[in-house]
């Protein structure tokens, strides 16, 4: 798969959840203080993500 989450601990020992794409790291969230809180980032973003809007700069 070319994408994917990966949930890491930072140096403060907090749980961060990633998105790679093709190895490359797309975004990351805040940390955690449990491994569940960044599972449930995880399931917001793909739950909320899809219909998000976008927004621009104004010109």
């Amino acid at each position: 798969m070319a994408h994917k989450f990966v949930i890491e601990q930072n140096k403060k020992g907090e749980y961060v959840a990633k998105f790679k794409y093709n190895s490359e790291l797309m975004f990351w969230t805040e940390g955690y203080s449990s491994r569940a809180g960044a599972v449930n980032a995880i399931e917001s973003i793909k739950k909320n993500g899809p219909g998000a809007e976008i927004e621009t700069p104004s010109e």
